[in-house]
């Protein structure tokens, strides 16, 4: 007897190392996620991409030199709390534009998807640039955005739907061009100044560094050692990096639903079901104060609409154990947050929260959803060889190509 429980126990832990094996391999070997990620770049790059366009008039007053928050308050307050802002380093206002227009044009690069390795760190430049310059600008939707702009710099977000990913289709590589080393030569020499005239701090000059040391290797072994054990080891990183990434954001999207609710459950207003009628009747939040009214007027449909946000934010995180009612939260939460994007007039911190939310969306509807827009069927995507995937290969085997 002791022996057969020998044996069962014997099995076990072999079992036990071939899933940890299986597990190590799957982490290692290709980063997951690349449609989720791919449309968490594309969302979270065209909100700030409309936004700041949208506030092209308004920007001296936002962050500019025309604001309230003047550029001596802004430097106090940078020099107490450690906030990265490169719109520190100097007042001129040739500087603020110069900031604007690289800001603007690194979030159109990362919404097609064009050299993102570099273009994604002067997104994450810009998104931090502009918000710790006037820091009181800023909504709930503003403040995902903050998060996500660092969270994708770890990500390889061009596995698919981007001009990378048609790169090294056609030509092989992502890295092939001058594109690359011309822009991180740029953002090389950025550096290089903000490091000599002391504006970087020790962590952001590490973090910087870092990044640009990495992205020189990759260079390097992706152009004379495609095939080696650098390439191989760099590969491994990268997809370390990504997962982690992914979790990251997977993570703060339900910490951030979790946290809302459960703060809701605590108010007043949430618990008698009539939170939602007060800011009906807000001039701020009425762009269509006729639809507000209609809405308002019926208790029955505020205590509805009060009760079932506070049950959907606390739920979620709880249903991502069971794939079926995930998707159906899921699809009940963007639906919410477009009617609060048209019923409160809140649309960038609904296209926030509708592209933070895409990292749970089920491989398959986006294949499918690609397949739709392109209006040919599957959409083009790196296979392990660097093929083309299909939907079926994409839900079980989608490869790792570097961005």
């Amino acid at each position: 007897m002791s022996g057969a429980k020998g044996v069962r126990g014997a099995k076990g832990v072999r079992g036990a190392r071939g899933a940890a094996r299986r597990a190590v391999a799957e982490v290692t070997g290709r980063a997951l996620g690349p449609y989720q990620s791919a449309v968490v770049r594309i969302g979270f790059a065209g909100t700030w991409l409309f936004f700041l366009l949208r506030e092209i008039p308004n920007r001296h007053e936002l962050y500019g030199p025309d604001g309230p928050w003047s550029w001596e308050l802004a430097q106090r307050l940078t020099d107490s709390n450690g906030a990265f802002t490169i719109l520190m380093w100097s007042d001129s206002t040739l500087w603020f534009e110069l900031v604007y227009a690289a800001s603007v044009a690194a979030s159109l690069l990362l919404l097609l998807g064009w050299r993102t390795r570099a273009v994604s760190v002067v997104f994450m430049v810009g998104v931090l640039s502009l918000q710790n310059r006037s820091v009181f600008m800023g909504d709930g939707g503003d403040n995902v955005i903050h998060l996500m702009a660092i969270y994708l710099v770890l990500t390889r977000c061009a596995q698919v739907w981007s001009l990378d990913a048609r790169r090294v289709r056609t030509r092989g590589s992502a890295s092939a061009g001058p594109g690359g080393p011309v822009l991180w030569g740029v953002l090389g020499a950025l550096f290089a100044y903000g490091a000599l005239a002391g504006h970087l701090s020790a962590g952001w000059l590490a973090v910087f560094a870092a990044l640009w040391v990495v992205s020189g290797l990759w260079w390097t072994v992706d152009r004379y050692e495609r095939g080696g054990e650098g390439r191989a080891a760099l590969d491994v990183l990268a997809n370390l990096l990504h997962n982690a990434g992914m979790l990251v954001i997977a993570a703060e999207v339900c910490l951030i639903y979790a946290t809302a609710g459960w703060y809701k459950i605590q108010g007043s207003r949430w618990q008698d079901g009539t939170a939602l009628y007060y800011p009906l009747g807000l001039d701020y939040f009425t762009p269509w104060p006729g639809l507000s009214a209609l809405l308002a007027g019926s208790g029955t449909l505020v205590m509805l609409l009060s009760y079932g946000t506070v049950a959907v934010q606390v739920a979620f995180p709880f249903t991502l154990f069971n794939r079926r009612i995930k998707n159906v939260l899921l699809a009940v939460m963007m639906l919410e947050h477009a009617g609060i994007a048209v019923l409160l007039g809140l649309p960038f911190f609904s296209l926030a929260m509708i592209a933070a939310d895409a990292v749970f969306l089920p491989t398959g509807f986006l294949v499918w959803l690609g397949g739709w827009v392109a209006r040919r069927g599957p959409v083009p995507g790196p296979g392990p060889a660097g093929g083309v995937v299909v939907p079926a290969q994409a839900a079980a085997e989608p490869g790792a190509v570097p961005r």
